[in-house]
Protein backbone atom coordinates (compact mmCIF):
# COMPACT_ATOMS: atom_id res chain seq x y z
CA UNK A 1 0.00 0.00 0.00
CA UNK A 2 1.18 3.60 -0.96
CA UNK A 3 0.12 6.11 1.52
CA UNK A 4 0.93 9.96 1.20
CA UNK A 5 0.88 12.65 3.33
CA UNK A 6 -1.54 15.71 1.95
CA UNK A 7 -0.19 18.50 3.96
CA UNK A 8 2.87 18.76 1.32
CA UNK A 9 0.34 19.11 -1.86
CA UNK A 10 -2.81 21.51 -0.93
CA UNK A 11 -5.16 21.49 -4.26
CA UNK A 12 -9.22 22.27 -3.83
CA UNK A 13 -10.89 19.82 -5.90
CA UNK A 14 -14.81 20.47 -6.97
CA UNK A 15 -15.22 18.05 -9.62
CA UNK A 16 -14.53 14.69 -10.50
CA UNK A 17 -12.29 15.82 -12.82
CA UNK A 18 -10.25 17.64 -10.22
CA UNK A 19 -10.02 14.59 -7.99
CA UNK A 20 -9.38 12.62 -11.03
CA UNK A 21 -5.72 15.11 -11.49
CA UNK A 22 -5.28 15.19 -8.09
CA UNK A 23 -4.41 11.51 -7.58
CA UNK A 24 -1.29 10.92 -9.86
CA UNK A 25 0.00 14.36 -8.02
CA UNK A 26 -0.44 12.84 -4.57
CA UNK A 27 1.04 9.46 -5.20
CA UNK A 28 3.86 10.21 -7.35
CA UNK A 29 2.52 8.20 -10.63
CA UNK A 30 -0.51 7.30 -12.18
CA UNK A 31 -2.07 4.20 -10.87
CA UNK A 32 -3.79 1.07 -12.92
CA UNK A 33 -5.39 -1.71 -10.96
CA UNK A 34 -5.49 0.12 -8.12
CA UNK A 35 -7.93 1.12 -5.26
CA UNK A 36 -7.28 5.06 -4.21
CA UNK A 37 -8.68 6.58 -0.76
CA UNK A 38 -8.13 10.07 -0.43
CA UNK A 39 -8.90 11.81 2.92
CA UNK A 40 -11.26 14.74 2.64
CA UNK A 41 -11.44 15.69 6.50
CA UNK A 42 -10.48 13.65 9.22
CA UNK A 43 -7.89 14.48 12.62
CA UNK A 44 -4.95 13.30 10.59
CA UNK A 45 -5.41 13.38 7.13
CA UNK A 46 -3.72 10.80 4.65
CA UNK A 47 -3.79 9.31 0.70
CA UNK A 48 -3.58 5.94 0.43
CA UNK A 49 -3.38 3.42 -2.74
CA UNK A 50 -3.39 -0.59 -2.78
CA UNK A 51 -3.32 -2.79 -5.57
CA UNK A 52 -6.56 -4.31 -6.91
CA UNK A 53 -7.19 -7.96 -5.76
CA UNK A 54 -7.08 -10.13 -8.40
CA UNK A 55 -10.66 -12.19 -7.62
CA UNK A 56 -13.80 -11.12 -5.65
CA UNK A 57 -12.42 -13.67 -3.08
CA UNK A 58 -9.30 -10.99 -2.31
CA UNK A 59 -11.81 -7.53 -1.70
CA UNK A 60 -12.20 -7.94 1.92
CA UNK A 61 -8.18 -7.92 2.60
CA UNK A 62 -7.93 -4.89 0.83
CA UNK A 63 -10.92 -3.10 2.40
CA UNK A 64 -9.31 -3.94 5.59
CA UNK A 65 -6.34 -2.83 4.67
CA UNK A 66 -7.66 0.71 4.04
CA UNK A 67 -10.12 0.81 6.78
CA UNK A 68 -7.49 0.03 9.46
CA UNK A 69 -5.79 3.30 9.15
CA UNK A 70 -9.28 5.53 8.46
CA UNK A 71 -10.25 4.15 11.84
CA UNK A 72 -7.14 4.78 13.65
CA UNK A 73 -6.57 7.84 12.38
CA UNK A 74 -9.74 9.46 12.77
CA UNK A 75 -11.12 10.13 9.13
CA UNK A 76 -14.93 11.37 8.83
CA UNK A 77 -14.87 11.86 4.60
CA UNK A 78 -13.02 10.24 1.92
CA UNK A 79 -13.18 9.48 -2.22
CA UNK A 80 -13.05 6.39 -3.51
CA UNK A 81 -11.25 5.62 -7.19
CA UNK A 82 -11.01 2.26 -8.69
CA UNK A 83 -8.71 1.83 -11.31
CA UNK A 84 -9.55 -0.94 -13.38
CA UNK A 85 -11.14 -2.64 -16.79
CA UNK A 86 -12.43 -5.96 -14.22
CA UNK A 87 -15.97 -4.60 -13.80
CA UNK A 88 -16.54 -7.38 -11.52
CA UNK A 89 -13.71 -7.20 -9.39
CA UNK A 90 -13.79 -3.52 -9.37
CA UNK A 91 -17.70 -2.91 -8.65
CA UNK A 92 -17.30 -5.50 -6.01
CA UNK A 93 -14.09 -3.16 -4.49
CA UNK A 94 -15.83 -0.08 -4.77
CA UNK A 95 -19.32 -1.30 -3.17
CA UNK A 96 -17.52 -3.64 -0.49
CA UNK A 97 -15.11 -0.01 0.82
CA UNK A 98 -18.16 1.90 0.55
CA UNK A 99 -20.09 -0.23 3.16
CA UNK A 100 -17.32 -0.88 4.84
CA UNK A 101 -16.69 2.89 5.84
CA UNK A 102 -19.84 3.70 5.69
CA UNK A 103 -20.90 1.27 8.67
CA UNK A 104 -17.27 2.90 10.28
CA UNK A 105 -18.62 5.99 10.35
CA UNK A 106 -16.91 7.12 7.35
CA UNK A 107 -19.25 9.51 4.69
CA UNK A 108 -18.27 8.52 1.48
CA UNK A 109 -18.44 11.41 -0.52
CA UNK A 110 -17.86 10.07 -4.22
CA UNK A 111 -16.81 6.54 -5.42
CA UNK A 112 -15.54 6.47 -9.37
CA UNK A 113 -14.40 3.85 -11.40
CA UNK A 114 -11.46 4.90 -14.20
CA UNK A 115 -10.61 2.93 -17.35
CA UNK A 116 -9.46 3.87 -20.44
CA UNK A 117 -9.84 7.49 -20.04
CA UNK A 118 -12.57 7.60 -18.74
CA UNK A 119 -14.75 7.84 -15.07
CA UNK A 120 -17.94 6.12 -14.54
CA UNK A 121 -19.95 7.11 -11.56
CA UNK A 122 -20.72 4.41 -8.57
CA UNK A 123 -23.05 5.92 -6.17
CA UNK A 124 -26.68 7.05 -7.20
CA UNK A 125 -27.83 10.51 -7.87
CA UNK A 126 -24.77 11.33 -10.57
CA UNK A 127 -25.49 12.92 -13.56
CA UNK A 128 -26.70 10.47 -16.57
CA UNK A 129 -23.75 10.37 -18.81
CA UNK A 130 -21.39 9.82 -15.73
CA UNK A 131 -22.84 6.22 -15.74
CA UNK A 132 -21.88 5.79 -19.34
CA UNK A 133 -18.55 7.17 -18.94
CA UNK A 134 -17.27 10.49 -19.06
CA UNK A 135 -13.43 11.17 -20.97
CA UNK A 136 -10.66 13.09 -19.17
CA UNK A 137 -7.51 14.19 -19.47
CA UNK A 138 -5.71 14.94 -16.30
CA UNK A 139 -2.07 15.57 -18.35
CA UNK A 140 -3.69 19.15 -19.09
CA UNK A 141 -5.04 20.15 -15.76
CA UNK A 142 -3.90 22.85 -14.10
CA UNK A 143 -3.04 21.08 -11.38
CA UNK A 144 -0.54 18.65 -13.50
CA UNK A 145 0.94 22.15 -14.50
CA UNK A 146 1.03 23.49 -10.83
CA UNK A 147 3.06 19.91 -10.24
CA UNK A 148 5.59 20.68 -12.75
CA UNK A 149 6.56 24.04 -11.96
CA UNK A 150 6.74 23.39 -8.09
CA UNK A 151 9.51 20.66 -9.37
CA UNK A 152 7.46 17.24 -8.56
CA UNK A 153 7.78 14.48 -10.93
CA UNK A 154 4.80 12.29 -11.73
CA UNK A 155 5.69 9.07 -13.20
CA UNK A 156 4.04 7.16 -15.73
CA UNK A 157 3.47 4.30 -13.28
CA UNK A 158 4.41 2.98 -10.23
CA UNK A 159 7.13 0.52 -12.29
CA UNK A 160 8.40 3.65 -13.56
CA UNK A 161 9.06 5.08 -10.30
CA UNK A 162 11.12 1.93 -8.83
CA UNK A 163 12.86 2.00 -12.10
CA UNK A 164 14.51 5.37 -11.02
CA UNK A 165 16.07 3.37 -8.31
CA UNK A 166 17.52 0.39 -10.48
CA UNK A 167 21.27 -0.07 -10.10
CA UNK A 168 23.52 1.74 -12.53
CA UNK A 169 25.89 -1.08 -13.12
CA UNK A 170 29.01 0.64 -14.26
CA UNK A 171 28.38 2.46 -11.59
CA UNK A 172 28.03 -0.39 -9.02
CA UNK A 173 30.80 -2.19 -10.72
CA UNK A 174 33.29 0.71 -10.17
CA UNK A 175 32.20 0.96 -5.99
CA UNK A 176 32.24 -3.05 -5.85
CA UNK A 177 36.09 -2.73 -6.71
CA UNK A 178 36.72 -0.55 -3.89
CA UNK A 179 34.66 -1.74 -1.38
CA UNK A 180 37.20 -4.51 0.37
CA UNK A 181 39.27 -1.74 1.21
CA UNK A 182 37.36 0.29 2.22
CA UNK A 183 36.93 1.49 5.88
CA UNK A 184 33.33 2.26 7.80
CA UNK A 185 33.26 6.49 8.27
CA UNK A 186 33.24 7.85 11.99
CA UNK A 187 29.56 8.08 13.52
CA UNK A 188 30.44 12.00 13.92
CA UNK A 189 31.47 12.02 9.66
CA UNK A 190 27.95 11.32 8.83
CA UNK A 191 25.36 14.30 9.28
CA UNK A 192 28.18 17.16 7.69
CA UNK A 193 29.11 14.62 4.85
CA UNK A 194 25.10 13.71 3.65
CA UNK A 195 23.97 17.72 4.55
CA UNK A 196 26.69 18.81 2.47
CA UNK A 197 26.76 16.63 -0.80
CA UNK A 198 22.09 16.82 -0.52
CA UNK A 199 22.69 20.29 -0.60
CA UNK A 200 25.19 21.05 -3.15
CA UNK A 201 23.85 17.84 -5.50
CA UNK A 202 27.60 16.99 -6.35
CA UNK A 203 27.43 12.64 -6.40
CA UNK A 204 30.01 11.39 -3.98
CA UNK A 205 33.29 9.72 -5.43
CA UNK A 206 32.66 6.18 -5.60
CA UNK A 207 35.59 5.48 -2.63
CA UNK A 208 33.03 7.62 -0.68
CA UNK A 209 29.83 5.48 -1.58
CA UNK A 210 32.10 2.40 -0.87
CA UNK A 211 32.66 3.57 2.66
CA UNK A 212 29.14 5.03 3.42
CA UNK A 213 27.84 1.33 1.99
CA UNK A 214 30.27 -0.20 4.35
CA UNK A 215 28.93 1.59 7.45
CA UNK A 216 25.19 1.32 6.60
CA UNK A 217 25.71 -2.88 6.85
CA UNK A 218 26.11 -1.44 10.55
CA UNK A 219 23.06 -1.02 12.54
CA UNK A 220 24.52 1.24 14.97
CA UNK A 221 26.38 3.50 11.90
CA UNK A 222 23.48 3.29 9.76
CA UNK A 223 21.40 4.52 12.62
CA UNK A 224 23.50 7.80 12.35
CA UNK A 225 22.72 8.59 8.71
CA UNK A 226 19.11 9.34 9.63
CA UNK A 227 18.93 9.40 13.58
CA UNK A 228 19.11 13.72 13.18
CA UNK A 229 16.82 14.28 9.99
CA UNK A 230 13.32 16.73 10.29
CA UNK A 231 10.69 16.90 7.97
CA UNK A 232 12.87 20.23 6.55
CA UNK A 233 15.61 18.41 5.78
CA UNK A 234 14.65 15.13 4.40
CA UNK A 235 13.46 16.25 1.00
CA UNK A 236 16.49 17.86 0.44
CA UNK A 237 18.18 14.21 1.22
CA UNK A 238 15.70 12.04 -0.97
CA UNK A 239 18.19 12.51 -4.07
CA UNK A 240 21.22 11.79 -2.31
CA UNK A 241 19.94 8.25 -0.89
CA UNK A 242 18.46 8.11 -4.28
CA UNK A 243 21.91 7.93 -6.32
CA UNK A 244 23.39 6.09 -3.62
CA UNK A 245 20.79 2.70 -4.07
CA UNK A 246 21.56 2.82 -7.95
CA UNK A 247 25.46 3.02 -7.52
CA UNK A 248 25.20 0.68 -4.26
CA UNK A 249 26.14 -2.64 -5.10
CA UNK A 250 23.71 -5.71 -4.67
CA UNK A 251 24.79 -7.51 -1.37
CA UNK A 252 24.70 -3.68 0.69
CA UNK A 253 22.32 -1.96 -1.17
CA UNK A 254 20.04 -2.61 1.62
CA UNK A 255 21.59 -0.38 3.93
CA UNK A 256 21.36 3.15 1.25
CA UNK A 257 18.00 1.84 0.44
CA UNK A 258 16.45 1.40 3.73
CA UNK A 259 17.91 5.02 4.63
CA UNK A 260 16.39 6.34 1.49
CA UNK A 261 12.84 4.64 2.15
CA UNK A 262 12.99 6.49 5.76
CA UNK A 263 13.87 9.39 4.18
CA UNK A 264 11.34 9.81 1.38
CA UNK A 265 8.68 8.80 4.20
CA UNK A 266 9.71 11.62 5.86
CA UNK A 267 9.39 13.50 2.94
CA UNK A 268 5.97 12.85 2.35
CA UNK A 269 7.17 10.73 -0.78
CA UNK A 270 5.28 7.44 0.64
CA UNK A 271 5.53 5.68 -2.91
CA UNK A 272 8.84 6.09 -3.48
CA UNK A 273 9.76 4.92 0.10
CA UNK A 274 7.95 1.64 -0.81
CA UNK A 275 9.82 1.54 -3.74
CA UNK A 276 13.12 1.83 -1.48
CA UNK A 277 11.43 -0.43 0.60
CA UNK A 278 11.02 -3.22 -1.77
CA UNK A 279 14.53 -2.85 -2.66
CA UNK A 280 16.12 -3.29 0.66
CA UNK A 281 14.06 -6.75 1.06
CA UNK A 282 14.94 -7.70 -1.98
CA UNK A 283 18.35 -7.70 -1.20
CA UNK A 284 17.83 -8.75 2.35
CA UNK A 285 14.04 -9.86 3.08
CA UNK A 286 14.49 -9.33 6.92
CA UNK A 287 16.09 -6.11 7.07
CA UNK A 288 14.85 -3.78 10.52
CA UNK A 289 15.17 -0.46 8.69
CA UNK A 290 13.12 -1.92 5.67
CA UNK A 291 10.66 -3.15 8.02
CA UNK A 292 9.83 -0.04 10.57
CA UNK A 293 9.32 1.78 7.42
CA UNK A 294 6.97 -0.54 5.74
CA UNK A 295 4.84 -0.72 9.23
CA UNK A 296 5.00 3.35 9.03
CA UNK A 297 3.29 3.17 5.07
CA UNK A 298 1.00 -0.13 6.01
CA UNK A 299 -0.25 2.33 8.92
CA UNK A 300 -0.37 5.29 7.12
CA UNK A 301 1.70 7.16 10.19
CA UNK A 302 2.26 10.50 9.06
CA UNK A 303 5.39 12.39 9.05
CA UNK A 304 3.90 14.71 11.12
CA UNK A 305 4.52 12.82 14.21
CA UNK A 306 8.21 11.76 13.44
CA UNK A 307 9.52 13.85 16.71
CA UNK A 308 6.63 11.93 18.60
CA UNK A 309 7.53 8.34 17.67
CA UNK A 310 11.34 8.91 17.31
CA UNK A 311 12.28 7.99 20.86
CA UNK A 312 10.85 4.63 20.58
CA UNK A 313 12.46 4.50 16.96
CA UNK A 314 15.19 1.82 16.40
CA UNK A 315 18.49 2.73 16.92
CA UNK A 316 17.21 5.97 19.33
CA UNK A 317 18.83 6.44 23.15
CA UNK A 318 16.51 3.30 23.51
CA UNK A 319 17.75 0.83 21.75
CA UNK A 320 19.36 -0.04 18.30
CA UNK A 321 17.83 -1.95 15.21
Amino acid sequence: MTTTDPSSRQMRATCPEDLLAFVPVALGFSPTSSVVLLSVEGTRPFHARIDLPGDESDVDDVVGALLRPARKHGISKVVIVVYDDDTAVADETAWSLYEGLTAAGVEVVEVLRVHDGHYFAVLPGRQPEAYRGIAFDVGHHPFAAESVLGGRVTHSSREALAATLARDEGAAAAVAELVAAASPLPAAGFRPLISAHATSRIPLPPDVVARLAVSLAQPELRDEAWRWLSRASAGSCVEFWSDLVRRTPEELVAGPASVLALTAWLAGEGALAWCAVDRARAAEPEHSLADLVAELLMSATSPALWEVITPSAPGSAEGAA
